[in-house]
Formats: structure tokens, sequence, C-alpha cells
């Protein structure tokens, strides 16, 4: 019975909160999905064309890894679907979602390098070695900025936002005598006696004007 209580800001117990992260992990993969179709379907449809017969050696090996690499990010962001269909209705819906989501973050990083390749190959043989290999760095900077870094400085932003909004309402607020705290706006209106003998003519005054 205790694992079905409310247990997150949410108000949800752990199969909810195992529900909705699944959902949103699926959303999330049909995004990534997309571009990986996209980029697989470019690759094989290249092999068929009448100026790969024109790749160098090292072009070809660059598409063939590519190539790979393509395939097993595609492999990693379906296998949620085949983990959650291998175990659907036997009570392993948090353990598919930690799973799911280590697979969906090696498909991002197997990703990155299949989209680095990519630029490459076609860079190389459209304008140069050279130009293919600056090309590449600059998508492999930008996936690891973009997907990386950001991340973490944003996560980072919130931790600080929410450590000076709890610093600001301590700062707001004056504990009096008896334990309890007192808004800023309401410091000057509540008046209190610092010493017991001035509480026995506020007490009287208080009950003259009642």
């Amino acid at each position: 019975m205790a694992e079905h209580r409310p247990c997150t800001a949410r108000n949800e117990t752990p199969l909810q909160r195992a529900d909705r992260n699944f959902v949103e992990l699926l959303q999330e993969l049909r995004v990534t999905q997309t571009g990986v179709q996209i980029l697989f379907a470019f690759l094989l449809s290249l092999a068929f064309t009448s100026r790969f017969e024109d790749l160098d050696a090292v072009q070809r090996v660059t598409y063939v890894i590519t190539l790979l690499l393509a395939v097993l990010a595609a492999t990693l962001f379906t296998a949620p679907a085949a983990l959650h269909r291998s175990l659907f209705q036997q009570g392993a819906k948090p353990r598919i979602v930690q799973v799911s989501s280590r697979l969906a973050t090696a498909g991002l990083v197997v990703l990155v390098f299949a989209f680095s390749g990519s630029v490459l190959l076609v860079v190389d043989v459209t304008m140069g070695r050279a130009g293919g290999l600056a090309a590449c760095a600059g998508t492999f900077l930008v996936c690891v900025g973009l997907w990386g870094l950001l991340p973490r400085l944003v996560r980072r932003a919130g931790l600080r936002d929410e450590e000076s909004g709890t610093a600001a309402r301590s700062a707001s607020e004056t504990p009096s005598q008896d334990g309890t705290r007192v808004p800023a706006p309401l410091r000057r209106t509540v008046v209190q006696p610092t010493t017991p003998n001035e509480a026995v003519p506020y007490r009287e005054a208080s009950a003259r004007q009642r």
C-alpha cells in the first residue's frame, strides 16, 4: 500500500510518475528518430549514386563507419519500445523507464558521431579534406554544446534561482519571541512587549480598548 501513496510534488504515486516519465521519453525519442531516419536514408541511397565509385579509401571508410553509427543510434532509440513490449504488464515500469533513459542517452552520444561523420564525408567530397575536418569538428562541438553543456548550464541556473528565492523568503520574515515568523510588511504593525514587566500594561491597555 505504501508504494501507491502520493510521493512527488505533482501528487503522483510511483507508478503514475513512471507512466508519465515513459510517455515523455517516447515524445523525445520521436524527435530524435526523425533525424536518425533522415540520416540513415541518405547514407543508404549514397551507395547507389554514380559518384560513389569516385570515393577514395578514407572516404569509403568514413562512409562505412558513419553508416554503422547511424544503425547503432537507430537501434538504441528503438530499444525502449522493444523493452516495454517484452516486459509489458509485468510490473517493471519504473525499471523500464530507468533503462530506457540510459539507452536514449547512449543513442544521443552515438548520434553525435554519426552526424559528425556524415558532415565530414559530404564536405570532404565537395570541398576537400581540410574543409571536411573543419566542418566535422564544428558539428561535433555544436552537438556537444547544445546536447551536453546547455542542459548543465540550465540546471545550474535553476539551482541558483532556487537558492536565491529561499534566501529572499528567509530575509523577508523575522522570527518573533514565540518562534513564529512575521513577514517584513507586517513588522511595524505588530507590537510585542520585550519584557514581562511591559507585558502587563500592554494587556491592560488592550482590555480597556476592547
